[in-house]
């Protein structure tokens, strides 16, 4: 649900915190805490108020794209899980979209793609589509990221081969496809070679 800052008034009343406020403290605790399970917990709840454009402006203001930018170089596979589902919910917008492209972001969004959580990879998945422009449309539909595609396309999860299908229908050309399973067939045929 998408809120109004008028809501936003009438529900934190005139003596609670505010939204910038509220933002602001997550931020802080995230950057002074070492301990991890806390880390997470921001960053999720920070990844659920990427979903209303209402905290945009706030978002800007506190850099909190680039936050979760920097979570993706993590070790961590859980900050690793929210700051790409953050990065999900809010880059249909035209100023973080591009923040995101010139950050060098695609290419760790791209690294999400062989995660060991499907949500991450869903995630990857989705926010690859969302950053298609026509100055990244290279960059997202390169080889290696089609050849994943096909293979997330013919897997297990329902959901994974469904985004992956789309992938590949919409942002990506029948040579691009053809050039991956051509790829493929040759990893295939070099692996029963050496098998033998």
């Amino acid at each position: 649900m998408f809120s109004t800052q008028d809501y936003l008034d009438r529900k934190t009343g005139p003596y609670g915190i505010g939204r910038l406020s509220y933002l602001q403290s997550l931020v802080t605790e995230f950057q002074d805490t070492s301990d991890e399970e806390a880390k997470e917990q921001v960053l999720a709840n920070l990844a659920n108020f990427a979903y209303d454009p209402i905290n945009y402006e706030h978002f800007k203001k506190l850099n909190i794209v680039d936050l979760f930018l920097d979570c993706l170089e993590e070790s961590n596979e859980k900050l690793i899980e929210f700051a790409i589902g953050g990065l999900c919910n809010c880059c249909l917008d035209k100023y973080f979209k591009q923040c995101i492209i010139d950050s060098g972001g695609i290419n760790l969004v791209i690294k999400c793609l062989s995660s060991s959580i499907e949500q991450t990879v869903m995630s990857a998945m989705t926010t690859l589509m969302y950053l298609t422009t026509p100055e990244s449309k290279k960059a997202i539909s390169a080889l290696p990221v089609v050849e994943c595609m096909l293979r997330f396309s013919e897997c297990n999860n329902k959901l994974l081969a469904n985004l992956a299908h789309v992938f590949l229908q919409d942002y990506c050309t029948p040579a691009q496809i053809e050039e991956a399973k051509e790829v493929q067939r040759r990893v295939a045929h070099q692996f029963l070679s050496e098998g033998t």
